[in-house]
Parts: structure tokens; sequence; C-alpha cells
């Protein structure tokens, strides 16, 4: 029996799947395992892919396939009528953007990420400066068609690429509630806070123990050791694929809670993925809904969900056993004031959830004003230094701690960082609606019980994956439209008790 129209776009995207997941393990094995030297050969491996990839979805079959499976959408399923759209969505980008200018910025950026690592490591923004400039014109190229292409702002269509349906009007919004609020709020925690300062930990954490003790955590909350693994690298991420997921964190040998939250951060992404629609693998409609949803499970389950008591009560006897300590240091009241300690501090990654908004509205302006040509990347690293003093009253000694500290634009991410703050943002929202609709969650979670917290995200997130706008999952989440709001109350409850 030949196949349906329909059908065959199933094949053809398969097909373009296994691209994506070949080049995605390329590139965490860039990250985690591959010499140094081999850095022009995986550019031109990543490259092939990215233009098979986009031969494929620009091809005139695809296009035929797709107008004669759209003239017979009533006879799909709904599943299928939304797989149908994310087909057409990515046909759309792609055929946007020339195919050279795929093969260049797949080169470049594998250039990039690797003189960003030597950059970072030597604190000398010079090195990776041309790299990151090659980079910004091509990305500045590809914004400026897909726009012209999708009528959209040129930053708007490299957020579409991340967070689609997200726009500069409604993050504007978002940003502009948060920005009028964060500067009273955090001074406010930081004198709250000033009356119970916490004891500090002190000693050397063996590495290996605190791998054990990341990976144990890992198990209790489901992530499948069979179909994923955890290795460290210069930045934490997860990639992979959801049938063979890698998480990668970094572990500081004098701070063992920098590593395991980083662990937890990751985790939140990677059970995301392992909570998609096994039957829609493969589809576009079987992926997550973008990096603003990827996000907003990150940051629930590390900041709202473990840097909490609850949690704190079940991790105690678990670190006291990993490292063979005990004393007032390690008390629940104790982690927890080192968890949730707000300090005006240079390094996203390390930041607090109450400053970390501010570190993202930084970058948003910056990523803005490079593509705009407003901002020369020769001046990136004055300009930072000058507005994250500005906001935060802290300045970076050197450039690692400044513009060189975030992968993101070495790879091409420009759009990216919006979507860690509206992350948050959305993970304050589930958090309100999850607690109210399973009161008992707190003892569950003190238990190590892990089940339903995700049973309930696995049915109002991950398994619709792209089925759904973002802004319909989260209103038929939470009942509500998405605002800042819950966040700020979240927030305000947490860091401003007594």
């Amino acid at each position: 029996m030949a196949l349906t129209p329909y059908q065959q776009l199933e094949q053809e995207f398969r097909r373009l799947h296994a691209f994506r997941s070949a080049a995605s393990l390329l590139r965490w094995d860039s990250a985690v395992m591959m010499p140094r030297g081999s850095s022009e050969q995986r550019g031109e491996q990543l490259a092939v892919l990215e233009t098979e990839s986009h031969s494929l979805l620009t091809s005139p079959r695809v296009s035929r396939l797709l107008d004669r499976a759209e003239a017979n959408l009533q006879a799909l399923e709904d599943w299928q009528q939304a797989n149908l759209k994310e087909m057409r969505r990515e046909r759309d980008h792609a055929i946007a953007t020339p195919q050279n200018l795929v093969s260049r910025l797949a080169k470049a950026t594998s250039r990039a990420e690797i003189k960003w690592i030597e950059a970072r490591q030597k604190s000398d923004f010079s090195l990776f400066a041309p790299h990151l400039e090659e980079v910004a014109n091509l990305v500045r190229n590809k914004a400026e068609l897909l726009g012209k292409a999708l009528k959209l702002d040129p930053y708007d269509a490299l957020l579409d690429e991340f967070s689609p349906g997200l726009t500069t009007a409604e993050i504007d919004g978002i940003f502009t509630t948060l920005g009028r609020r964060l500067p009273g709020l955090i001074q406010e925690a930081i004198e709250v806070q000033a009356k119970s300062p916490p004891l500090e930990i002190n000693g050397k954490f063996a590495v290996s123990k605190q791998r054990h003790l990341a990976t144990d955590l890992m198990k209790s909350m489901g992530f499948p050791f069979d179909r994923g693994r955890l290795d460290e690298s210069e930045h934490p991420f997860t990639g992979g694929i959801p049938g063979d997921i890698r998480i990668t964190t970094r572990f500081s040998p004098t701070d063992p809670l920098t590593g395991l939250m980083g662990v937890l951060h990751e985790t939140g992404h990677a059970m995301y993925d392992v909570g998609l629609p096994e039957a829609w693998r493969g589809q576009p409609v079987g992926r997550d809904r973008g990096m603003t949803v990827q996000e907003s499970q990150s940051l629930l389950l590390e900041m709202l969900i473990c840097r909490n008591r609850p949690f704190l009560r079940y991790l105690k006897p678990l670190m006291e056993k990993a490292f063979g300590v005990t004393g007032p240091e390690w008390e629940v009241e104790n982690l927890y004031r080192l968890l949730t300690r707000v300090r005006r501090s240079l390094i996203r990654v390390d930041a607090d959830e109450v400053t970390y908004p501010v570190h993202i509205l930084l970058r948003y302006e910056l990523e803005q004003e490079i593509l705009k040509g407003e901002l020369k990347i020769r001046d990136l690293p004055e300009a930072w230094n000058t507005r994250i003093g500005d906001r935060l009253g802290v300045r970076p000694a050197n450039d690692a701690e400044g513009c060189l500290q975030d992968v993101h634009w070495a790879v091409g991410s420009f759009g990216y960082f919006p979507s860690y703050a509206i992350g948050a943002v959305i993970a304050g929202q589930l958090y309100e609606s999850l607690r109210y609709e399973r009161p008992q969650l707190d003892e569950e979670i003190a238990a190590g019980q892990f089940t339903g917290l995700f049973d309930w995200l696995r049915q109002n997130v991950h398994s619709l994956a792209a089925s759904v706008s973002t802004p319909d999952l989260i209103r038929n989440a939470t009942g509500k439209p998405l605002s800042a709001a819950a966040w700020l109350r979240y927030i305000e409850g947490k860091y401003l008790e007594p």
C-alpha cells in the first residue's frame, strides 16, 4: 500500500532527526572528549551534517509533500496536524537561510568555541574577538534573511528559533516589570539575610565522591542511566537526544554544592527530554517546546525544588554519608542559607535566583546592540564591565569573570539568553499551580519521592512536547496567561522572610 504524503514526510523528518542527533553527539564530544587539535575536522563534520539537514528541509520534494499533506489536513489526527504545522515552520526557517551560510556558520562556530575555551582559560578576550566577530557577522546575515522571510524583526526571528512565538515585545514587558522590582528586592533580601549569615563549608571534597552523590540523586529522580550519562565539561550543558541523553557539569574540590546544583539543573533539562512522547520521537512535534520551556524545567528543579528546605532534609544525611561530615554547617537551615544567599556576584551560572535575571537583562541588551552594529566586538569587554557594575555594583577583574564566561555567542546562540529569565518566570507560575494541586509535595520531596512531581510535569508540560504554543501550554497548566506575578510572589515570600 502506497504511503500517504504525510507518511512520506514522517520518513523524511526521521532522516532529519538522525542528522541532528549525530550533530548533537558530536558537539557533546567536542566539549567533553575531543582532542583540542581536532576542532577543524569536527567543524567540517558538523558543517556536512548541517548542510545535509538544510538540503533535506529545502528540497522540492519536501515542499510538494507539505502542500499535498496540508490539502488533506482533516484526515490527520490532532497531533499529526500539529506535527505538520511544525514541519512547515522548520521548512520555512531553513528555506530562508542559504545553504552556504549554514555551512559557513557551522565551521565558524566550531572554531570559535575552541578559541573561547582557550581565551577563557587565559582570560584574554583578544584571542576570541576575531572569531566572535566572524560569528556575529554571519548570525546578523542569518537574522536579516530570516526576518525578511518570516516577516519578523531580525532579532525576533532569532528568538523564534529558540522560543517559538516569543517576541521582544513580550520579553520587554516582563523584563520591564523585573527591572523595576529587582534593585529594591535585591537590597531588601541582602539586608534580611545579613541578620542570620550562614556558616561556611570548608575542606576538600573528592570529585569522585561528589560524582557518586550526584549520580545517586539523578537515579532517585528517575534519570535513565541505561540511556544517558554524566560527564564533566568547561560549561555545564545537556546534549544528546531523548534516547541518549548526555549531562555535563563542573565539580569544585572545595565547594560540593556548586557542582551538585549544576547536576540538578541539567537533570531538569534531561527529565523533560525523558518525558517527551516516545510515539512522537523523530518528528518535529515530538521535540521540546523551545528553550524557554526547557529552562523552566531546569530552573524549577534546581531553584524552586532543590534549593528549598524539604529537599535539603532529604539531602543532608546523603551528604554526611558521602563526605563523612557532621556539624552545624551541615544542618538543613545552614545549607538552606548557603544555597539561597543573595550576593552581587559576577558569574551567571553561580548567581542566586534573585540576582540571576540581572545577568540576563545585561546579555539581552548587549547582544541586540552587537547584532544591530551599535556595539563593536572590540568594545564588548568594557561595555560588559561598566554595565554589570552599574546594575550589581561589582566589576570584573578580568575577561574570564566578564564577557568570556558564557559559550553561547561563540556557538552562534544569539537570542538564547532571554529564555533563562523567561524560563524562571514560567517556573514560578508552574510551581504555584503545582503546589496548589499537590499540597503534599513538600512531604514527598523530603522523603526523596519525586514521582508526584514528575507525574505532574509530564501531564502538564512534557507530554505536550511541541504540540501547543508556549502561551497555550502555560495557560492550560496554570489557568492564567504568562506574567511575572507568580515568580515575584515566590521570590518575595522566600527571600524576604524574617
